[in-house]
């Protein structure tokens, strides 16, 4: 049964597509690594102006928070693009363009390299775009591609021909 393209079952389900591994860990490593220059500066302050013990006690501590709720958030899994019946949202992405649209604005889609990365693009009614960079997904490219498909021609009311697969 193929829940994603909502054959067998009631209705189609929305695909989350999320951060990939190595894009999370580079941001968690770059929060971390800030997170230790700060406890620096604070230890250097200290040092310097004779601060109390408790004092710089308190920034480690406050650190060690900041270190889980980041190692917290980068585990949530955040969504960063959602497909669904209505149509599509992007989040978290610079540059994106139109954040959410309905499918029936889609005109269509293409494929493009935006400052080097490869980017799916979607053209809308109006002149409009919005554009998902899919090394920044988890996944394969050629899933999220095939997904975006279903989704777009269930969104314009296109269905399959039993028999007739790609």
């Amino acid at each position: 049964m193929d829940v994603r393209s909502g054959v067998g079952s009631n209705r189609p389900v929305a695909s989350d597509y999320r951060f990939s591994g190595p894009l999370v860990l580079r941001l968690l490593g770059v929060g971390l690594a800030g997170v230790g220059v700060l406890v620096l500066a604070l230890a250097g302050l200290a040092v310097l102006l004779g601060l109390p013990a408790g004092v710089l006690g308190a920034g480690v501590l406050a650190a060690a928070v900041l270190v889980v709720g980041l190692g917290f958030v980068a585990t949530r899994g955040v969504v960063v693009v959602r497909l669904d019946d209505a149509g599509y949202r992007i989040r978290f992405v610079r540059g994106a363009g139109v954040r959410q649209e309905a499918w029936k604005q889609v005109e269509d889609v293409a494929t493009a390299t935006v400052a080097g990365e490869r980017c799916v693009v979607l053209r809308l009614r109006d002149g409009r775009t919005s554009t998902v960079p899919v090394g920044l997904l988890a996944g394969r490219t050629e899933d999220f591609v095939e997904d975006l498909r279903e989704h777009l021609n269930r969104g314009h009311g296109y269905r399959r021909i039993p028999g007739l697969e790609r």
